[in-house]
């Protein structure tokens, strides 16, 4: 494929976003209309560097990471549990939890309790306070471009389908485990040396073969329910 760098006018803020781990959605109009008209050519190019650039149909676009399966970012493990705890919480409220990710907002008064309700949960993602659920999921949501916030009031943005997928593969495994009577083989997750780095990795026990990130996720996710539980 021919490729003219003449064309690929956000080049550089499109590369410099996806490669630090930003989704990019319609909530940047020109980087993702330029990506939109001009995905093959963009895809091709990323590729021959190196690069796997992801159309999410939902509508956003993001790298996939080099680390697949067997090693999942801390970060994202953090922020997948926080999306499992929202989906349960809002459930519990009787609120549609897909009509709150799927667009809707969360108020910054909203996480004390969440954080109380959830305490022994939120320890296995070492936050123990409000400033730190802000600091190591609600800042990083933002960053990473799947929440917006105005504020205190903090808003989700389509790239959150991807931690959904992630508690839907959860609850289909505790769905199949109940239809079994049984307790699924999940794998415990073992945390790498920690060394303060918030790129720090989580290594799972006995990756599967050909793994995906959120079929990753979703074991270490149910992993870590199943010890909280006993």
């Amino acid at each position: 494929m021919n490729i003219d760098l003449k064309e690929l006018t956000q080049l550089a803020p499109i590369f410099r976003e996806l490669f630090k781990g930003y989704h990019v959605s319609r909530r940047d109009p020109e980087l993702y209309t330029q990506l939109s008209s001009l995905q093959d050519a963009y895809r091709a190019l990323f590729k021959a560097l190196g690069f796997e650039l992801v159309c999410d149909t939902r509508g956003f676009y993001y790298f996939v990471p080099e680390q697949m399966g067997a090693q999942v970012n801390k970060t994202a493990q953090r922020l997948a549990l926080f999306t499992f705890i929202l989906v349960e919480h809002l459930a519990d409220q009787g609120r549609d939890p897909l009509a709150v990710l799927d667009g809707g907002s969360l108020g910054r008064d909203e996480l004390p309790p969440l954080l109380e309700k959830y305490r022994d949960l939120f320890l296995q993602a070492e936050v123990t306070s409000q400033e730190e659920l802000e600091e190591k999921i609600m800042r990083r949501l933002v960053q990473l471009g799947f929440a917006a916030e105005d504020n205190g009031v903090y808003r989700f943005l389509p790239p959150m389908h991807r931690f959904l997928d992630v508690c839907l593969a959860v609850q289909q495994d505790r769905d199949l485990a109940a239809t079994l009577h049984s307790d699924l083989p999940l794998p415990a997750p073992v945390l790498a040396d920690d060394d303060g780095d918030e790129d720090e990795v989580i290594r799972l026990d006995e990756p599967e073969p050909d793994e995906s990130e959120e079929d990753a996720l979703a074991r270490a996710i149910a992993a870590e329910r199943e010890e909280t539980i006993r």
